[in-house]
């Protein structure tokens, strides 16, 4: 069974990252969507509360496990038998910091290899940061996040005005 991991603080998900896990299960049998518990990011969700919105946006989908997890993402997918690790990449700017963290992957889980993929054009654009900007200044978030999450973010931001 071919099982990748498909890491991220996905605070929150959005339809870059739902495409991505489109691709990706076009290559695996079973996807685990693996929620960083990074505090030190200050995200706006728990990481349980970010698993739960992807576990409601993708209930239709038999083959994505959610989980929460700390520590090296390395150990995390070597405990789920994990053959590859999935990493989206929107720009250029992107790779610098995705080429380092695959090395250094590869160095600490040489079993274990890095595919990244690129979501479609129209969601290149896309991150986790506008959508909650936007959200935070009561604009429309609907072309970025499915519902689930464009209700979470409006309930977090209500208020706030």
């Amino acid at each position: 069974m071919r099982i990748a991991i498909y890491p991220g603080t996905f605070d929150p998900i959005t339809y870059g990252h739902l495409d991505v896990i489109k691709r990706a299960l076009s290559l695996c049998d079973k996807l685990v969507v693996a929620v960083a518990d990074r505090r030190e990011k200050a995200p706006l969700f728990s990481a349980e509360e970010r698993a739960e919105l992807i576990r409601e946006v993708l209930a239709d989908e038999p083959r994505v496990e959610t989980e929460a997890f700390s520590g090296l993402l390395t150990e995390f997918a070597k405990s789920k038998n994990a053959n590859f690790l999935i990493r989206g990449l929107r720009a250029v700017s992107d790779f610098d910091y995705e080429l380092q963290m695959a090395l250094t992957n590869r160095n600490l889980a040489p079993e274990i290899e890095t595919i990244f993929l690129m979501p479609a054009e129209n969601y290149i654009f896309i991150s986790s940061s506008l959508a909650k900007e936007i959200a935070r200044l009561g604009g429309d978030v609907s072309e970025l996040v499915p519902p689930a999450v464009e209700k979470a973010l409006h309930e977090c931001f209500a208020g706030n005005d």
